[in-house]
């Protein structure tokens, strides 16, 4: 037996860590500007969609993160309505190099909430008396990406 064998407390601080703590709705707005109106005109959506993520720590190896997201949707040029969410975590990181954290933050928690996120805009919206809207997949790593390729960008210019 070696005599600089770890105790579990040091390996267990060394060890990757990852969990959701919570998660929580911070805001939810909906507006629909033409109703009724809106109800008697055919349906032809366009639907545009705005996405942001913001991150903080809020204790020792605890971060908040906020995904938020808006969605508009026009009929013939016109808002039939309009959905702002603010879906948030908390979520406990330990033991990743700046790196994993940053791409944790930046990619894998706003994943994480994006299902919790599109339950509750459809569940508005159908509140609204507007057909169902389920959002299709984001994939969060290859926004992450396209941010620090434009970042890196940025600074070479």
């Amino acid at each position: 037996m070696s005599d600089t064998a770890e105790t579990p407390e040091a390996q267990e601080a060394q060890t990757p860590q990852l969990s959701m703590q919570r998660v929580f709705l911070k805001d939810i707005s909906f507006e629909s500007p033409r109703s009724p109106m809106i109800f008697q005109e055919e349906w032809k959506p366009e639907v545009g969609l705005e996405l942001n993520t913001k991150s903080r720590q809020v204790g020792e190896s605890v971060y908040e993160i906020v995904l938020e997201i808006t969605v508009t949707v026009k009929n013939n040029g016109n808002t039939g309505y309009l959905v702002q969410v603010q879906q948030g975590g908390l979520f406990v990181i330990a033991g990743l190099n700046d790196q994993q954290l940053h791409h944790a933050l930046g990619a894998f928690c706003p994943a994480t909430l994006f299902p919790y996120a599109r339950e509750n805009i459809d569940a508005v919206v159908v509140k609204g008396s507007f057909p169902a809207i389920m959002l299709a997949p984001i994939n969060f790593d290859a926004l992450y990406i396209e941010s620090l390729q434009k970042q890196q960008a940025e600074t070479k210019q």
